[in-house]
């Protein structure tokens, strides 16, 4: 029964946000309290939300602060380089726009973090989205894959767990599957390319002459000088087109704000050496990542806005981010409490591991690939890694697969799963991009489904798994 219940409550939420019939926040509270009462535990109600909220405060804590650390960083000018080349190659075509939205995601992913990656990602990209009047699921989708390919690094998240999980090390998990996860990551850059060209065709060719002469006219009806800076959903301001350039590269057309006044060039290999202590520490494991990001958002703040009204200006302009990020993630305890508490996270693992056939022991790796799509959607990646793994890994002993082969299948799931309604970062995403929840959910999950799969597929082809 609470297998049934589990499944209807998961499927109840994500029907209710993909038609738009309720926001993500109320329907994370909302329905989880109607299906605990459902399930006979209403009384308890109160204990299992916080119990979430008490699980997920330490990340609510980091992604506060890590808003307003990158946030201040994007806003003094630190990913200018990194954005205007990505630019550079972009021009006003849409098919380059949408490969560079994946491999801007992807190289800002070799920190770990994905919220990190989202909001520097968007920050460059929205503009150029919404001046060519792109798809915004697109930025959100591509960018979603990228950075879950790049998650699976050993200091991400998945492979760590999967290591501590199964008592194996992470380097031997993660090094092996190396050629399947570039055969992932090679798929969404081809993905990319082909969700560009429709987004081309659909839009016609378009020159980056004819969106400034567009821009200039708009202007001209509106009787302003210039069109006023759009402000990214981080706070800082995000783009603006300027006349003059016609080259058709990004000197007429900047993702971010070259003139604005947060920019901080004399400090600029501060910042960049601020924040590469702040991932090394991270990486090291030196500090909890809260605290390390809390620290590091203080610092930023009192050495580029000595002053003040500055720092309480730099703090006000991402407000909104950090308080709707925040507010999705404690929305998001209730969903977890109530699915962990009431114990249906448990009967819906086992109801699965136990619907697998005796006769596809021997092939209990391709088995774990497999589930690791629904499983790491419809679960965190610790209930999935150190709940559900185990009792996988220990099936699959039995009929003769290494425990190794089952760690690395385990994690071929987390293209999928880093836009499941329980990834803290995937808020981070769809809000700064401006972007329904559901929307996102109903165009990225068949793409990334087969992402999931090319790397299941590629690490078969190769014999990792």
């Amino acid at each position: 029964m609470l297998t049934i219940l589990g499944f209807a409550m998961i499927a109840t939420f994500l029907v209710l946000i993909m038609l738009k019939k309720m926001s993500p926040i109320a329907a994370l509270v909302l329905i989880p309290a109607l299906f605990c009462v459902l399930v006979g535990k209403g009384a308890h109600l109160g204990d299992y939300v916080i119990d979430g909220v008490s699980s997920l405060a330490p990340t609510a804590a980091m992604l506060m602060f890590a808003i307003v650390y990158f946030g201040v960083m994007i806003d003094v000018g630190l990913f200018d380089p990194i954005v205007r080349a990505i630019l550079r190659f972009c021009r006003a075509d849409p098919m380059r726009i949408v490969v560079g939205t994946a491999l801007l995601a992807a190289i800002v992913s070799l920190d770990g973090d994905g919220s990190t990656t989202f909001m520097i990602t968007v920050s460059a990209m929205y503009p150029l989205y919404k001046r060519l009047k792109m798809s915004l699921v697109v930025l959100t989708g591509v960018a979603a894959m990228a950075n879950g390919v790049m998650n699976t690094l050993p200091w991400g998240g998945p492979t760590a767990r999967a290591a501590t999980a199964l008592k194996v090390d992470a380097t031997d998990i993660f090094v092996p599957m190396i050629p399947a996860l570039a055969a992932g990551l090679l798929f969404v850059l081809v993905l990319a390319y082909v969700l560009g060209v429709r987004e081309r065709r659909r839009l016609g060719t378009l020159t980056l002459d004819e969106v400034l002469v567009e821009e200039k006219e708009r202007e001209k009806e509106q009787a302003k000088e210039r069109e006023p800076v759009l402000v990214g959903a981080a706070g800082a301001p995000a783009a603006e087109v300027r006349g003059g350039g016609s080259t058709g590269g990004a000197d007429g057309f900047q993702g971010l704000d070259p003139d604005r006044p947060t920019l901080r060039p004399g400090l600029y290999w501060f910042n960049a050496l601020l924040t590469v202590a702040l991932l090394t520490a991270m990486i090291m494991e030196l500090m909890p990542i809260p605290v390390l990001f809390l620290l590091g958002a203080a610092l930023a703040l009192t050495v580029n806005f000595p002053h003040m009204p500055d720092q309480k200006a730099r703090i006000a302009a991402h407000a909104d981010n950090v308080l709707n990020v925040s507010g999705m993630v404690f929305a998001a305890a209730v969903f977890t409490g109530v699915l962990t508490g009431t114990g249906m996270v448990d009967h819906m693992a086992d109801w699965l591991v136990g619907a697998v056939p005796d006769a596809l022991g021997p092939h209990m790796a391709l088995v774990t690939g497999v589930l690791s799509l629904p499983l790491t959607y419809f679960m965190s990646n610790d209930g999935f890694y150190f709940g559900v793994l185990p009792v996988l890994a220990e099936a699959g002993q039995a009929h003769g697969v290494s425990t190794l082969e089952i760690a690395r299948a385990s994690i071929v799931g987390q293209p999928l799963h880093m836009s499941s309604p329980l990834v803290p970062a995937v808020y981070v995403l769809v809000g700064m991009a401006k972007v329904e929840f559901g929307d996102h959910t109903r165009f990225v999950v068949k793409w990334a489904a087969l992402t999931c799969l090319a790397v299941l597929g590629a690490g078969i082809l190769f014999g990792i798994i």
